[in-house]
C-alpha cells in the first residue's frame, strides 16, 4: 500500500511552483485528497504557441510522458509541446530517488519514483480525464507499466521496445483499454515495414533458399535487440528465408559503430542503422535493404502523431481498441 503525502507538505510543494490560479485550485482540493497535479505551465506554453502561430492548434489534449528522465522520453515531451499539446509536468523514474525536477524546454517536470506511480498517476487522471500517456521507459518495465495503465484505464502509446510482447497485447486486450503498440514509431520506417508486410503477404516464399545477414547498430544504452529488426526478419521468414534471431549482429560498441558501420560521431548517442543482406543459393544474386536514422526526431514526431490518433479514437468511442503505427499511417494522421 502506498503512503500518502501529508496535506500541508503537498499543498506547500505545489504552491511553490504554480501560478496563483493553480494555487487556489490546489488549496481547494487539498482538503479532499493528499496531492493535486495541475497543468498551468503547459497551459501557458500552449497559449504562447497559439499566439506565435496566429491561430489555436487544431487538436489539444493533456499528455503525460513516462520516461522524461531518458533522452527519448524528453524528445517526445518537447515534440508534444511543439505540437500544441498540453504536457502534464509529471514523469516517473525507474529508480527510487527523492522527488526532484528536470527541465523540458522552459517547463519543470516533477519526477517520481516507482512506488509513487499508481498514486500519482491516479491523481493526474482525476485532474485530466482525457489524458493520453506515452511510455518510453526500459524493456524490463514494459509489462509492469502496461498492467498499471490498464488497471487505471488510461489510454497509452507504448514506445518502449522489449518486454513480453504477447503478454503486453493480452494485458491490453483483457483490460479493453485503448492503446497503440508498435516496435517502431518513425513514420517513414513504418511505411517501409508496411511495404515489407504487403510483399510477404502477396509473395510468400519469393526468397526461398536465400541466405540472410542482419546487422543493427544503436546507441550503447539500448539494451534490447531492435524491435524493428525483428519485425523485418519476420517478413523475410514469410518470404521463405530461414533465419534465427540469434544470428543478428547487434553492434553497441561506439568504436565499431564509427569504423565499421559509418555512424557519424555526433550521433553515436542516438542512432538506428539497419542492414539486411540477402544472397541467392548459388551466390549470383544479392539484395540489400538498408535504413539509417540519426537522432530521435523521427521517433518523437511519430509518437506524437500516434498520441493524436489514439485521442481521436477514444473520443469517437471506436470499437477497435488496440492499434499499431501502420494503423496510424493508414488513417493519414501524419503532420
Amino acid at each position: 500500500m502506498l503512503t500518502s503525502l501529508p496535506h500541508s507538505a503537498a499543498a506547500a510543494a505545489a504552491a511553490a511552483v504554480l501560478p496563483r490560479r493553480s494555487r487556489l485550485l490546489v488549496a481547494r482540493r487539498a482538503a479532499r485528497r493528499p496531492i493535486s497535479v495541475t497543468n498551468a505551465v503547459a497551459d501557458e506554453t500552449l497559449d504562447k504557441a497559439s499566439v506565435a502561430t496566429g491561430a489555436p492548434p487544431t487538436l489539444s489534449f493533456p499528455i503525460l510522458v513516462n520516461g522524461c528522465t531518458g533522452k527519448m522520453g524528453k524528445a517526445v515531451a518537447e515534440a508534444a509541446v511543439s505540437a500544441g499539446l498540453q504536457l502534464v509536468p509529471v514523469t516517473f523514474s525507474s529508480k527510487e530517488k527523492p522527488s526532484r525536477t528536470l527541465q523540458v524546454g522552459s517547463m519543470d517536470m516533477h519526477v517520481h519514483g516507482p512506488s509513487e506511480r499508481e498514486y500519482i498517476l491516479s491523481s493526474v487522471l482525476d485532474e485530466f480525464p482525457n489524458l493520453v500517456l506515452v511510455d518510453y521507459t526500459v524493456p524490463d518495465a514494459v509489462n509492469d507499466n502496461a498492467e498499471l495503465y490498464c488497471k487505471l484505464g488510461v489510454p497509452f502509446v507504448m514506445g518502449t521496445t522489449g518486454g513480453d510482447r504477447e503478454m503486453l497485447y493480452k494485458t491490453v486486450q483483457d483490460a479493453n483499454v485503448y492503446a497503440v503498440l508498435s516496435p517502431q514509431m518513425g513514420k517513414q520506417v513504418v511505411a517501409f515495414l508496411a511495404a515489407m508486410e504487403i510483399m510477404a503477404e502477396q509473395f510468400p516464399g519469393a526468397f526461398s533458399g536465400y541466405h540472410m545477414e542482419v546487422m543493427e547498430s544503436h546507441q550503447a544504452g539500448k539494451l534490447d535487440t531492435s524491435g524493428t529488426a525483428k519485425a523485418v526478419i519476420s517478413c523475410f521468414q514469410k518470404l521463405g528465408v530461414s533465419f534465427n534471431l540469434k544470428q543478428i549482429k547487434k553492434i553497441r560498441d561506439p568504436k565499431k559503430q564509427l569504423d565499421m558501420v559509418g555512424v557519424p560521431e555526433e550521433y553515436l548517442s542516438g542512432h538506428a542503422f539497419h542492414l539486411y543482406h540477402l544472397t541467392s543459393p548459388d551466390e549470383t544474386v544479392s539484395f540489400e535493404f538498408q535504413h539509417n536514422v540519426c537522432g530521435r526526431s523521427i521517433y518523437a514526431e511519430g509518437t506524437v502523431d500516434a498520441a493524436m490518433f489514439l485521442y481521436k479514437k477514444v473520443q469517437s468511442k471506436a470499437d477497435k481498441k488496440i492499434y499499431n503505427m501502420i494503423d496510424v499511417l493508414r488513417e493519414g494522421n501524419m503532420r
